[in-house]
């Protein structure tokens, strides 16, 4: 493999939302999942993060804290965190607490990203509703999380969150939009793009994070910028099999654009994903997912080299769908070798 070696190979990690293909039970894709995490730990992998979703037959990643505590407790080494919480949907002193006690259970490995996103549908939303989405509640509800787990939390505060004191949880913004990156950078915080499902902003946002992040807020955990950027990646050892693994990503997102989510579909070539799916369909779901890796390991390595070029990442969190979790361990293993993960 000729690598592009101008291109800095930046730390890998992973984001899992804990898929369940056909066929699968709850149970069995949370245990999928965990061996990924083991399989991460051990290739070299810098974190492993679990989204937040709700209402969601395909996902099992709705209780994403006890999905971490898990996963560190079947790791050593990698940082396992929140990819993210979606505050909308807790209380801050709950956050606070909550991940307050995964430091005390795995010390320094826990990572807390925080989103705005409700990660559902409006009725679903409703019902998990603890905090506003609006700019300014999300900041103060940040501002409460860093205070609660601050060295010495200031005196005054009618509440303490004892149990997250002095752990200075690490504190990620996520966002896709320009909006959501000014946020990550008055908060002097880093910022994760999710762009591995809404890219239309990305370079706009990371731009607008670098020119206006403040070290000086009282909330900076960094002195300077610090993004991730999510990527979707379908690897496999040849060009030809991660396209046809790729119709099982680009089925579950046309799902998700048309509502009618399903369990993770076999792979199949693409004449007969066209066959089934409009062209309009796949195009819309090719784009909404256009930050993506397909290929080999050498061809992933080259796009990833690229992504990592026009966004000036300093940190790619990828993404990948594979009907066989089998599948899905073995491009993370390819990967690792191929980007020299652990060298």
């Amino acid at each position: 493999m000729n690598a592009d070696t101008s291109t800095p190979h930046v730390p890998l990690s992973i984001l899992d939302l804990v898929p369940r293909s056909e066929g699968m039970s709850m149970r069995e894709a949370i245990a999928a999942s965990m061996r990924g995490a083991q399989a991460a730990d051990r290739l070299g992998y810098a974190r492993y993060w679990f989204a937040e979703h709700h209402n969601t037959a395909n996902l099992a990643s709705s209780s994403t804290a006890l999905l971490i505590d898990r996963a560190a407790s079947m790791t050593q080494r990698i940082r396992v965190g929140s990819g993210g919480i979606m505050l909308p949907n807790h209380a801050p002193l709950r956050v606070a607490e909550d991940f307050g006690t995964l430091v005390q259970f795995h010390g320094d490995r826990i990572d807390l990203g925080l989103g705005r996103a409700p990660g559902t549908d409006q009725i679903t939303a409703q019902f998990l509703a603890r905090t506003s989405a609006e700019p300014s509640a999300f900041m103060n509800a940040v501002e409460q999380i860093e205070l609660w787990s601050a060295e010495a939390p200031p005196e005054g505060l009618r509440v303490a969150a004892d149990v997250a004191t002095g752990t200075r949880i690490p504190l990620w913004v996520l966002g896709s939009t320009v909006n959501g990156a000014h946020l990550a950078a008055q908060l002097g915080l880093p910022f994760a793009v999710a762009s591995h499902f809404a890219p239309f902003q990305h370079l706009q946002a990371l731009d607008a994070y670098r020119r206006s992040f403040d070290a000086t807020a009282e909330t900076a955990q960094i002195s300077a910028p610090r993004t991730m950027v999510a990527a979707n990646l379908v690897i496999a050892e040849t060009d030809e099999e991660a396209r046809r693994q790729e119709a099982t990503l680009l089925a579950m997102f046309t799902g998700v654009i048309t509502g009618q989510r399903q369990a993770l579909q076999p792979p199949r070539d693409r004449e007969d994903l066209e066959a089934e799916l409009s062209p309009a369909l796949l195009e819309q779901a090719a784009s909404a997912l256009s930050v993506r890796a397909v290929g080999s390991p050498a061809s992933v390595v080259e796009q990833l080299e690229r992504i990592v070029r026009s966004t000036g990442a300093d940190e790619l969190i990828l993404t990948a769908y594979h009907f066989d979790p089998g599948d899905r361990i073995r491009g993370l293993e390819m990967l690792a070798e191929a980007w020299g993960l652990g060298i």
